[in-house]
């Protein structure tokens, strides 16, 4: 599928909109995530790059006006400009649409930038769970030897 029929495949599979009022709707989420509609709406994923193809992925996600969005590593394989950008872009849709943003990442960088509060999954349990400062600072011993990249307080 090219962008417009992947991101309007929601719309077509799970409302009774019509074709015209599906292309104005997929042209504004195209938008709002940051690409130029116009430009991009019949590319194929070949001819995108990680970040249009990360923005596009959300449009087609958004598109449906979700309560509760999760990202499963969200800058998982791109660049620190690119990264930053869909951080950004997480925190404006949040605000703009109301929706709460749920991310499963080990880009810590950008994780404390975009959360109010962080959790850490170890062994099947959540072993701490606090806002971004307060989780950098921690006093788990695990949480530490994470955050500094010390593999030695690990079973591996």
């Amino acid at each position: 599928m090219n962008v417009f029929d992947n991101v309007a495949f929601p719309l077509r599979e799970h409302t009774n909109l019509n074709e015209f009022e599906i292309k104005d709707k997929v042209m504004h989420y195209l938008e709002m995530v940051g690409l130029d509609a116009n430009r991009v709406a019949y590319l194929e994923k070949n001819e995108l790059s990680g970040g249009m193809q990360k923005r596009v992925g959300l449009a087609r996600t958004i598109i449906l006006d979700p309560k509760i969005i999760l990202y499963d590593e969200p800058t998982s394989g791109l660049d620190p400009i690119i990264s930053d950008l869909i951080s950004q872009m997480t925190m404006m849709l949040q605000k703009k649409l109301g929706v709460t943003p749920i991310v499963i990442s080990h880009d810590l960088k950008e994780t404390f930038k975009i959360a109010d509060y962080v959790g850490m999954l170890y062994n099947g349990e959540i072993i701490e769970f606090a806002p971004p400062k307060e989780f950098q600072n921690s006093k788990n011993e695990i949480v530490q030897a994470f955050l500094k990249g010390d593999s030695s307080a690990f079973d591996i």
